[in-house]
């Protein structure tokens, strides 16, 4: 089991840049596909990227390929998502996910098993 809480969240202008955190308990995070998805109001959730376990493969929803990045250092413990070139429409709360599946089924799969709480990210001028 692992446990995740996330960080980083903020307002920031359109154009503007943030890079959010998601520090994982536990001493088998590498054994762990990551991922971040979002929900704004109103709408459903959505994947935004996954990483696999060794941070080799990335995944991105083409709504955020080019601006977002995906890492993680597994010896921290810690999954990264830089965001530059930030929209309105990037505006959600942004939840980090866990699972022992491969990142491609964190893609297009069922949901992964564990989450964090959850971060609002807010682009506006």
């Amino acid at each position: 089991q692992v446990q995740l809480v996330e960080s980083g969240g903020g307002l920031v202008q359109p154009g503007g840049s943030l890079r959010l955190s998601c520090a994982a308990s536990g001493r088998t995070f590498s054994s762990y596909a990551m991922g971040w998805f979002r929900q704004a109001p109103g709408k459903e959730r959505e994947f935004v990227a996954a990483i696999s376990r060794t941070g080799i493969s990335t995944y991105y929803a083409d709504s955020v390929k080019g601006r977002f990045t995906i890492s993680r250092d597994n010896a921290k413990n810690t999954m990264y998502l830089q965001m530059n070139s930030l929209k309105a429409e990037d505006t959600a709360v942004y939840y980090c996910a866990a699972d022992r599946a491969p990142a491609s089924t964190v893609v297009t799969g069922a949901p992964p098993a564990y989450w964090g709480q959850g971060t609002q990210v807010t682009v506006s001028s």
